[in-house]
């Protein structure tokens, strides 16, 4: 798979995680079961990266994969407690699955064409 095909994929979903996210939170916040400060301290995490995501920056995917692992502790938990928000809680789930094996490859082969990576050090001995 090529890494334009990764960026494309990894943007969509993860532009779509943050709307269904903010909106979900939202909701929540006007219907008075979360307070509005609760669900922004909620939205704050995932608007962190945004701008790495969205202009394709390699290093940006690769720590953003720690933040999506959050998020996935939230849609696993409510994925086995709610009967009332399954349907969110799938798509959440599947989104974020999506993010956590699309960024890591789109990193790795963007990195590479860019060249980066760590450096290795030459052998010295010591004096």
């Amino acid at each position: 798979m090529k890494s334009n095909t990764l960026f494309k994929l990894g943007r969509t979903a993860y532009v779509a995680l943050l709307l269904l996210m903010a909106g979900w939170f939202t909701l929540q916040g006007v219907n008075g079961q979360y307070s509005l400060l609760f669900s922004l301290l909620w939205i704050l995490p995932l608007l962190a990266p945004l701008k790495g995501i969205l202009t394709g920056n390699p290093y940006t995917y690769a720590w953003a994969s720690f933040i999506i692992c959050l998020y996935l502790l939230h849609g696993l938990t409510l994925l086995y407690v709610t009967e009332t928000a399954l349907l969110f809680a799938i798509v959440e789930v599947v989104l974020l699955c999506t993010l956590l094996v699309v960024f890591p490859f789109y990193a790795r082969l963007r990195g590479r064409e860019l060249g980066l990576g760590l450096k290795k050090q030459a052998n010295k001995k010591a004096p």
